[in-house]
């Protein structure tokens, strides 16, 4: 009788079951949109994905802890080796020149050795500059060690981004791709502090001791990448799909995604998708050359606009002069009114501290928000801060008396500054140049935005004294200012939303300049008339 009851109701639990399925149809889309990467909710955060672009993206903190560093420590270096203002503008600026030889061979080596040896590389390179920088017994001492750890800073700046990028899955591949900015600023805010900590040791001692001790982490980064696996995409290149395979299901956030992300990245190196080998024999790939002739000569539209906008991003984000503020900043308070030493290091570490929590805010949006909000925001933001910092230092210097309101608002307007930089230009120029490059120009691209971002840094941080000197402090930055409204233009006008799609899709959203939005909106239309087939077909 009990046995009875219980058949019957599992009988009508299963009809119900079975009616609630075919009531449920209308959820099907959903199900299959999840395969589309296009959720109605995002995916817990892959924390395999995470450790890996973590670890990656801490070779950035070198550069940081360099700028940082170098902004107090010129100081000292002024005084002890008795240096002119063009000599420290040489010496604070020129590591961003040497940069470009480390940029440029990163691309090569990445791709010959991987990205994850090549992140090992730029470490042991920056660690033999640290050491150098450490041990200057002159200006040009200093400035060979600066040339080495400049090449280090290079590969890092940009293997970094690349290999992150190509790790991440769709949905947070903006919050992983920023991490590199994120570390940028924890190596300013850390070189900040020790130029704070060591300001108190004898002159001779205390500027080396700064720079010296950026040997230290290189160390402890390059084991720690030791533990990461190589990207899935370089080892497709290489013919390995058994090892990609095995990365892609770590870092994806389903089997499926793992499968569409192997098959996408199948088709950009070449190989037939029924081709399921662990090793597989690679077309022969296009040589360098033909690489750049497609780059630079012989474009199509869709790779110039990338390539418009990839440059444009990281001439934009160092013409806007982040790195006159971080570079210079104790000149900058001091100017502001700000005298003692103490009280200058103290109140850049507040520019590092700043900087680096709104940072940590931005990676939090970029997938949630997307890239084009947050970008336009923090341009319009940057201008406002500039044109106050403008006023503010304009009137300090007007004046023969201290005028506490134009202090206070010089004051404010370095930090606002900071923070909307920090908010969106500073860590989307890196998110949106290493995804929007094809697989078979990633490399090469990203070595091209990276060596635009060193020059311009490099031509404003040994001309910015020069420039003050010349149209006065506050004029620098109406400059800035003026540089900032065009980025906004420029912006808003070139620049699609690349937010949830896999990078092997971004490249379609490109290649119709000004009129981007229509080829987004006929991108969406084609996709959810493709959902709606495969709906009416189930």
């Amino acid at each position: 009788m009990a046995d009875r009851r219980l058949e019957e109701n599992n009988g009508t639990a299963a009809m119900a079951d079975r009616k609630l399925d075919e009531n449920d149809g209308v959820d099907k889309p959903k199900k299959l949109a999840m395969t589309e990467f296009d959720p109605p909710k995002p995916p817990k955060r892959n924390k395999y994905a995470f450790a890996c672009a973590m670890l990656a993206s801490m070779t950035s903190v070198l550069l940081g802890y360099d700028i940082g560093v170098m902004s107090g420590a010129q100081i000292y270096i002024k005084r002890d080796l008795d240096c002119t203002d063009t000599q420290i503008e040489i010496l604070v600026g020129i590591l961003n020149l040497y940069c470009l030889v480390g940029s440029a061979a990163a691309g090569r080596t990445s791709d010959w050795i991987g990205r994850r040896y090549t992140i090992v590389f730029a470490g042991a390179i920056f660690f033999v500059g640290a050491i150098l920088m450490g041990f200057a017994t002159n200006y040009a001492f200093l400035m060979f060690g600066r040339f080495v750890a400049g090449i280090g800073v290079g590969y890092a700046l940009m293997i970094a981004p690349v290999y992150t990028a190509e790790v991440s899955p769709a949905s947070a591949r903006g919050f992983l791709t920023s991490f590199p900015e994120v570390f940028i600023n924890a190596g300013i805010l850390l070189g900040y502090v020790s130029n704070y900590a060591f300001s108190k040791l004898p002159l001779h001692l205390g500027w080396r001791f700064m720079l010296g001790i950026g040997a230290v982490p290189s160390v402890f980064l390059a084991l720690g990448v030791l533990g990461m696996p190589e990207s899935p995409r370089w080892l497709v290149t290489q013919g390995r799909l058994g090892d990609a395979k095995i990365v892609l299901d770590k870092t994806s956030d389903s089997l499926e995604e793992s499968k569409l992300r192997l098959a996408d990245i199948k088709e950009a190196a070449g190989i037939p998708e029924d081709c399921n080998d662990d090793i597989v024999q690679v077309p022969k790939r296009s040589k360098d050359d033909a690489i750049w002739r497609e780059l630079l000569i012989h474009p199509t539209p869709a790779v110039l606009h990338i390539l418009i906008a990839a440059v444009g991003i990281h001439f934009f984000q160092q013409a806007s002069g982040i790195d006159a503020v971080v570079l210079y900043s104790p000149r900058i308070f001091e100017k502001a009114g700000i005298k003692k030493d103490t009280p200058k290091l103290l109140a850049t570490i507040a520019v590092g501290f700043v900087k680096t929590i709104f940072i940590l805010v931005a990676t939090f949006f970029l997938d949630k928000v997307g890239r084009r909000p947050l970008l336009l925001s923090s341009v319009a933001g940057m201008i406002i801060s500039l044109m106050g910092l403008g006023i503010g230092l304009s009137v300090v210097d007007h004046y023969d008396h201290k005028v506490n309101w134009a202090i206070a608002l010089s004051i404010a307007m370095i930090l606002a500054y900071v923070a909307f930089f920090s908010i969106g230009m500073g860590p989307i120029t890196w998110v949106y140049s290493s995804e929007i490059f094809p697989l078979r120009l990633r490399a090469q691209g990203c070595s091209i935005g990276v060596a635009m971002n060193r020059v311009v840094s490099g031509v404003i941080s040994m001309t910015f004294l020069s420039l003050s000197h010349g149209i006065t402090f506050g004029g620098a930055f109406f400059l800035f200012t003026g540089i900032a409204m065009v980025a906004f233009v420029f912006f808003f006008t070139l620049f699609p939303e690349t937010q949830g799609r896999n990078l092997e899709e971004v490249e379609q959203l490109f290649g119709t300049f000004f009129r981007w939005r229509t080829r987004s909106a006929e991108l969406k239309m084609k996709k959810e008339t493709e959902m709606g087939i495969n709906k009416s077909q189930t």
